[in-house]
């Protein structure tokens, strides 16, 4: 007997059930259409199926696998109606320019629905050259050491001698090439000695940072012509010029499409082909000791010297600053953070027409550039100044934790403590995996704006989170200016990161969904490309690659979530494999209410913000869940790292439980929106993708933390740790190192107190006692008091007399007689 023969004489329900799992199979793995269609023809033989039940199904597997057919019955249709309606979305020049500058990276395979988890296990994780250790172990090393972050912010700028170093050491150049002069450096490095700066002081990262970040010399590397490269970069490299970028204006913030600069092409009367410039510019960083001065403006050709219309579009140029009408020397004051950040006016400013960054071919291109250039730097610069300023605030607040005591315990040891200081650990350990596997996307070549508007947000999001919870654990230490306080400047500083490279509103409800629906979906940009140029052949391609992909999301989106992930293969096992798992789950979700939105919203889904807003959650917490696992197995698997892994991860997939569970709170459409706020919603919190680490789990975090040792330093490697007795961090590092060493003696006390050996009383007294009785030797009893001299002295807050306190407050005016304070009664 055939094997059909045999299947045949099966009971019925055994027959449902088995093609049920042969068609879920198909979708759960996205099988071809042809595939498809041919288990449909197997499975109509298989059961007998009658001749009414094939003729309708033959055509209908023949329209499909046909394109030809498909093309003009079906697709064309479609097209018409969605052309008619303008169903899809219209792209602006400015948006395509934005949505095809870089390229997609792993986030496109975590918007997939169906992640290459191999592929997010085996990405570049880079380390760092000899050559870039050598630097970070000597000037970036000795330029912390010659910057006192209280002497900035009293003085108002970095010391002379230290802007002098920075240029002599090239730290201006760091993204230049050697053949120019330049360090070279790769991102991985650039990030490395940002986040070693920033950990030191702010206005010292933040005058690094920018001349290697979106400017004149990031836009002559990839646009320049060979002229200016030559010109030009030598000087940036070793500081002899000093760069600014200006695009931000009163007017236009994050819509650069406003932008009001402008320049006019005109002839001299040598016939020299030059540019007017007008421009108002605001929030421009170094711009008053600038003396280039890159600049973004709209290029006007009134009477068409190119050739090329009256409106070029926005056009970049690079304007000495000594030139005739550029007005520089105001400042303004973010949060009192004393870098150089200043307005800036161009009145009349004529200059060559070569001035525009790739000469007159550059002309009209400068969106493009910007684009292009951000769509790198976002993942290096400010990430690296989070990262640093999160190892900070975990070595700070874990060793103040231990020998700050109350009650008699160290602080640390209280759950209420426990709990802030886990936040701190875990987001550190995070935030270093996301660092270097964003790096190791850039350095192997890729330019991945989604991703690096991700790491942008997320950083800065997550480190604002860090330094709230260490100011709460330092307290009075904390909120307590001076040369002590380790802490103060960096909260302060924390919301200028959160503004900065787009704002972080605008970053999470417009560019990381809004700018990854288009560009990292398989199909949607095609689609309205297609729609746009009536091209069908492209459009039919498109649609039906949309729908094949829907299709397969949907079902795994729910075997995923009723195995809890079981179905996926992770590409590791061990602790990693059930948030690979996880991380497949959460993607088929994801994807599956990606195209539901875009589906039931159409072009009207950029305006839904609070919607979008939460697609950014969930797609930025699967990228730094990728970057965690990646971390786990680039560090070797180590055991000591396991409560840094689970509770992150645990983190992560906690948040993506909660952004989907506002989705489907929110997803106000007619029946759809009514499934997914009840059936839908409820069997997710029934059957919840994360939940928050546990109390036990957090508890080994924070012990870590206040724990002086190799993993304690791990953690925090590649920040400024100072020796010596003036500086604050030294003598916290040498209390809580001297904590550890007194603990077992300490607790002998305690014990031999408890006991009634001694009697309790004063600490000297009970020392004294403590010797008198052996239960401590001369040497255990001078351990002790060195062990809380160090605590009094780290715990100790600077205070001013009030002379010197007012000495550099400014002279109050004297109030006129009219407005004298004067008692009155009713």
């Amino acid at each position: 007997m055939s094997t059909f023969g045999v299947l045949a004489e099966l009971p019925s329900p055994w027959v449902g059930l088995g093609l049920t799992a042969l068609f879920l199979g198909l979708a759960f793995v996205g099988a071809r259409l042809w595939l498809w269609s041919t288990a449909t023809l197997a499975a109509l033989w298989f059961c007998g199926a009658s001749l009414w039940l094939w003729l309708p199904i033959l055509p209908v597997l023949l329209i499909l696998n046909a394109p030809p057919l498909r093309q003009s019955l079906i697709s064309a249709r479609l097209l018409r109606l969605i052309r008619a309606r303008n169903l899809l979305p219209a792209i602006s020049d400015t948006e395509r320019i934005a949505i095809e500058a870089g390229n997609v990276w792993v986030d496109k395979e975590l918007f997939s629905g169906k992640p290459d988890l191999r592929r997010l296990s085996r990405e570049p994780y880079p380390e760092l050259t000899e050559r870039e250790r050598a630097f970070l172990a000597g000037p970036v090393e000795e330029v912390c050491r010659m910057t006192r972050d209280w002497e900035v912010s009293q003085r108002r700028d970095l010391p002379t001698e230290v802007w002098d170093y920075l240029k002599a050491q090239r730290f201006f150049g760091m993204i230049i090439p050697e053949q120019y002069g330049g360090l070279g450096f790769s991102a991985l490095a650039h990030g490395a000695v940002v986040q070693k700066l920033s950990s030191r002081s702010m206005p010292l990262a933040i005058t690094v940072m920018v001349p290697n970040s979106l400017g004149p010399a990031e836009l002559l590397l990839h646009f320049g012509t060979e002229a200016q490269r030559k010109h030009y970069l030598p000087r940036l490299a070793v500081g002899a010029e000093v760069p600014c970028f200006a695009l931000t204006e009163p007017g236009a913030g994050s819509d650069a499409g406003s932008m009001t600069s402008h320049g006019v092409l005109f002839e001299n009367e040598r016939g020299e082909l030059c540019i007017r410039l007008n421009w108002e510019k605001r929030y421009i960083t170094l711009a008053a000791v600038s003396t280039v001065l890159g600049l973004a403006f709209q290029l006007h050709d009134p009477d068409q010297l190119l050739g090329r219309g009256r409106n070029l579009g926005i056009t970049c140029a690079l304007i000495p600053t000594g030139t005739e009408g550029v007005e520089l020397g105001m400042r303004h004051d973010p949060l009192g953070i004393p870098f150089y950040n200043c307005p800036t006016r161009g009145v009349d400013v004529v200059v060559p027409v070569d001035a525009i960054i790739g000469g007159i071919e550059g002309a009209g291109h400068g969106w493009k550039m910007l684009m292009e250039c951000l769509a790198a730097g976002r993942g290096i610069s400010l990430p690296g100044t989070s990262t640093g300023g999160a190892k900070l605030v975990a070595r700070v607040a874990g060793a103040y934790a231990a020998v700050r005591k109350q009650f008699g315990l160290s602080i640390g040891r209280f759950e209420g403590i426990e709990e802030p200081l886990a936040r701190i650990g875990g987001v550190t350990w995070l935030l270093e995996a996301a660092r270097r596997y964003t790096c190791g996307a850039l350095d192997a070549g890729n330019k991945p704006p989604v991703v690096t508007a991700i790491a942008k947000l997320s950083f800065t999001e997550l480190y604002r989170g860090v330094i709230n919870d260490g100011m709460d654990i330092l307290g009075g230490a904390a909120i307590s200016r001076g040369p002590r306080n380790l802490l103060g400047n960096a909260y302060i500083g924390t919301p200028i990161s959160i503004t900065v490279e787009g704002a972080n509103i605008l970053t999470r409800t417009m560019i990381i969904f809004g700018q990854g629906a288009i560009r990292c979906h398989a199909f949607a940009f095609e689609e309205i490309e297609a729609a746009a140029k009536d091209d069908l052949p492209r459009f039919d391609a498109a649609l039906f690659g949309h729908l094949g992909q829907v299709v397969r999301n949907q079902v795994r989106a729910a075997l995923l979530s009723v195995s809890r992930g079981l179905l996926a293969l992770p590409p590791i096992r061990g602790a990693t494999a059930r948030y690979y798992r996880k991380l497949a789950w959460a993607s088929a979700s994801f994807a599956t209410m990606a195209d539901l939105a875009m589906g039931a919203f159409g072009g009207d889904l950029k305006r839904k913000e609070k919607l979008t807003g939460r697609f950014a959650d969930v797609f930025s917490w699967m990228y730094l869940a990728a970057a965690g696992l990646r971390r786990f197995e680039a560090d070797g698997r180590r055991a000591e790292d396991l409560p840094f892994l689970h509770w992150s991860m645990q983190l992560a997939f906690q948040r993506i439980h909660e952004a989907m569970q506002g989705l489907y709170r929110n997803f106000d459409v007619p029946v759809l929106g009514g499934l997914l706020r009840g059936p839908v919603a409820l069997w997710g919190r029934l059957n919840p993708i994360g939940s928050p680490p546990s109390d036990r789990l957090g508890s080994k975090v924070a012990r870590t933390l206040q724990t002086a040792g190799a993993v304690r330093d791990r953690l925090t490697d590649g920040i400024f740790v100072p020796q010596g007795e003036e500086e604050h961090l030294a003598t916290l590092e040498n209390a809580l190192l001297l904590h550890w060493q007194a603990d077992a003696v300490a607790q002998k006390l305690k014990a031999a107190v408890r006991g009634q050996r001694i009697p309790k009383g004063p600490p000297e007294v009970t020392l004294a006692k403590a010797v008198e009785a052996g239960v401590l030797s001369h040497e255990e009893c001078e351990l002790l008091r060195t062990a809380e001299r160090a605590r009094t002295d780290a715990i100790t807050v600077d205070s001013f007399s009030l002379e010197d306190y007012f000495a550099s407050a400014v002279e109050p005016e004297s109030a006129p007689e009219d407005r004298a304070v004067t008692s009155s009664t009713p």
